[in-house]
């Protein structure tokens, strides 16, 4: 633990003072985020679609915080870097959230593609970029109302200035693998990408210029692709991933920086970044010793015990019965020490390593190491 700790504080000071990037100022007023569970602050446990347990979010929340996580997502991290609170999910009202900054209308379970009626999330990305224009439409007509809700929302400009925020397709290509072949996922790709295309045009149409995209992870390393298709060893890599999960990503994301790529060429006055996010996650699983943890792959939360501690049958945190039996998905004993919490998706501590690399600057296209005026404020 100790170890961990020296080791993110020696990283993170380094990174403090690397300066970064110039057509990515971080001076934005507002960040509007779409995407899934990756970046999911609270959208679909808001929508009543979920629900989360203890010992989700106990880790900085002290509890449930809307995120399939024990606390902090990668978006929360880079969130602060910029100095900005974290971001309301867009359908929770309770407690009067203030949208002054931005709002997310990421959703867990959430595709590029449009949701069919056996979808884990309604809120595709055609839905939620549909949301975000329900949103400019309200926040322009109550401020022609006067000030009274000026401290609340983001002023017009911030429409245009803020930064457009995406991470999504994990589930496009996961889910696939259960009804489909791997020639067939690879061969839906570009209308995959066709869809996302569509979104991006749609916000760049009314006003949006500032485009940060992150590509997929190495979803062959999730315990639950793992458990569901890699029963067979010669189906496994070296790191002991799901091969076809990670070669369908790979292409995902080869044509998504290829799409990115054509976004700068036709968007000449907007700015596009492409964060590779699947190299920061695998070199973490690769090297996780070296970052000061002890579980590449195993879930943090989940039932089964080792390899996988992974159980589709009993959610995290949650109590089922199997054979006969109840069992319940619990906790483990330091979260630090795990790459996975609960067979999908990353602890906090490994967001944390994440979010550190993406603000190297050297896994960014175009880089933007060695090219910011001023220094990040990272406060965590």
């Amino acid at each position: 633990m100790a170890t961990k700790n020296l080791l993110l504080h020696v990283l993170l000071t380094v990174i403090v003072f690397i300066p970064s990037a110039a057509s990515i100022d971080f001076n934005y007023p507002a960040v509007f985020n779409f995407g899934d569970s990756n970046s999911d602050t609270g959208n679909l446990i808001a929508a009543g679609l979920e629900e989360l347990d203890p010992p989700n979010g106990e880790s900085y929340f002290q509890e449930p915080s809307g995120r399939f996580c024990d606390g902090r997502l990668i978006i929360d991290y880079l969130l602060d870097a910029m100095d900005m609170p974290f971001l309301n999910a867009y359908l929770d009202s309770i407690a009067a959230p203030i949208f002054k900054k931005g709002t997310n209308f990421a959703a867990a379970g959430s595709t590029i593609l449009p949701a069919t009626a056996s979808s884990v999330s309604p809120f595709s990305f055609g839905i939620q970029v549909a949301q975000f224009f329900r949103f400019k439409a309200r926040v322009l007509d109550l401020l022609s109302q006067g000030k009274k809700f000026n401290k609340y929302l983001p002023t017009t400009d911030y429409f245009r200035s803020g930064l457009y925020m995406f991470d999504i397709g994990q589930n496009d290509l996961a889910g696939a693998f259960y009804s489909k072949t791997l020639d067939q996922i690879l061969a839906s790709i570009p209308s995959i990408l066709v869809e996302f295309e569509a979104g991006i045009k749609n916000l760049y149409d009314h006003g949006a210029k500032n485009f940060w995209i992150h590509n997929t992870g190495p979803l062959g390393c999730l315990p639950q692709n793992i458990a569901k298709f890699g029963t067979d060893p010669s189906k496994l890599d070296q790191l002991g991933c799901v091969s076809t999960h990670n070669q369908a990503a790979k292409l995902f994301n080869l044509q998504l920086n290829a799409l990115c790529h054509k976004l700068r060429g036709q968007y000449t006055d907007a700015n596009v970044t492409y964060i590779d996010i699947f190299t920061i996650k695998t070199n973490l699983i690769a090297n996780y010793s070296r970052y000061g943890f002890e579980q590449p792959i195993m879930s943090c939360c989940g039932y089964g015990g080792p390899p996988l501690n992974y159980d589709s049958r009993v959610g995290c945190g949650q109590t089922t019965f199997i054979n006969g039996t109840s069992v319940m998905a619990r906790g483990c004993n330091d979260t630090t020490e795990y790459v996975n919490w609960d067979g999908i998706h990353y602890t906090e501590a490994a967001n944390q390593y994440v979010a550190s690399q993406i603000l190297t600057g050297k896994y960014a296209d175009p880089p933007f190491l060695d090219q910011m005026p001023f220094l990040l404020k990272l406060k965590f």
